[in-house]
């Protein structure tokens, strides 16, 4: 089905990003705010890094309560502007892309397929963190013709789900009436009027800063992992949603088979790293890396992410003809 594009900024970051490198406002000109319309009417906001004629694509997914400034730090630093084009976007239901309707993977794969689309891109390396990175596994099993390789941070396996994510894995069935308690509010009308805005950059630094100042990490699960905080920044049914997402079974990995590399947290948090790894190693081409880190890799690690992920990117380009 036909999607409709607009160029023209929306929502609260328009115009307000970081412009990361090069010259003042080179990445507003290269990288302005973009809107797709899907066929069910939701907007779904993205930012394209694309300076002259398309290369090759890397799209950057977030995860859970966040948007597309998960990525502000990576596209403004990464030595890939050189080489490929950049889109981050705000997931349906997150960030600009505010949406009060059925959300999930189906949508989320159609979307950004849709969004591939207007901009002609017959192909992409689809990257994510979290739900993001099982989102990408979702998109390369849909549309297996699309995914030129797949990039998993610290993706969410349920057979490897602990803490707090078990939990949420083995209450998943109580989260539909709830998300259809709060649809059926919201189509009378009864919803939040605003959401506090958020700015992941923004966060990171102070984070980075806390946790140099007392010494410990602790804020990042404050911070970080907190629902009521999520809350504040996320309309509710899109967050029961997503919670339900990413508990969803995934594809059978061995059935990927493009090339992929994955970047696991040695402590994480929320999934025993052991047996994610175990999983991947399913995937016949897929490459795994462990770095220091308890589930936040863009946070607690994002030089070494920034650069295991351009390393690999440019080893992809020596082994697969652009798109």
């Amino acid at each position: 089905m036909p999607l409709s594009r607009r160029g023209a900024p929306v929502g609260p970051e328009a115009g307000s990003e970081d412009t990361g490198g090069g010259e003042p406002g080179d990445a507003d000109r290269v990288s302005s705010l973009r809107t797709l319309t899907a066929p069910d009417g939701a907007t779904i906001a993205y930012r394209l890094w694309q300076p002259d004629r398309p290369r090759r694509l890397l799209v950057l997914l977030h995860g859970v309560a966040s948007n597309m400034t998960r990525w502000s730090e990576l596209v403004a630093r990464t030595t890939l502007r050189d080489s490929w084009d950049l889109l981050r976007l705000d997931l349906r239901g997150q960030g600009a892309s505010l949406h009060r309707g059925r959300i999930g993977m189906a949508e989320w794969c159609a979307d950004l397929a849709g969004i591939l689309d207007a901009e002609g891109y017959p192909r992409a390396v689809v990257a994510g963190h979290c739900l993001g990175a099982n989102i990408a596994l979702e998109f390369g099993t849909r549309h297996p013709g699309r995914a030129s390789g797949l990039i998993l941070i610290e993706p969410m396996l349920p057979p490897a789900m602990a803490g707090s994510m078990r939990t949420l894995a083995r209450i998943r069935p109580l989260l539909a009436p709830a998300v259809w308690l709060v649809r059926a509010l919201n189509a009378l009308g009864i919803h939040r009027r605003r959401l506090a805005p958020l700015d992941l950059e923004e966060l990171d630094r102070r984070t980075r800063a806390a946790i140099a100042a007392a010494g410990a990490s602790d804020r990042l699960l404050e911070t970080y992992a907190s629902p009521w905080l999520d809350l504040r920044t996320t309309a509710t049914g899109a967050y029961l949603q997503a919670l339900r997402a990413v508990t969803h079974q995934l594809p059978d990995l061995a059935s990927i088979g493009v090339p992929a590399l994955a970047l696991l947290s040695a402590g994480s948090t929320f999934s025993d790293p052991a047996l994610t790894r175990r999983l991947l190693s399913t995937m016949a081409r897929c490459t795994i890396v462990t770095l220091d880190a308890r589930h936040w890799i863009p946070t607690e690690q994002p030089d070494a992410m920034r650069r295991t992920i351009e390393q690999w990117c440019h080893g992809l380009e020596a082994i697969a003809p652009p798109t």
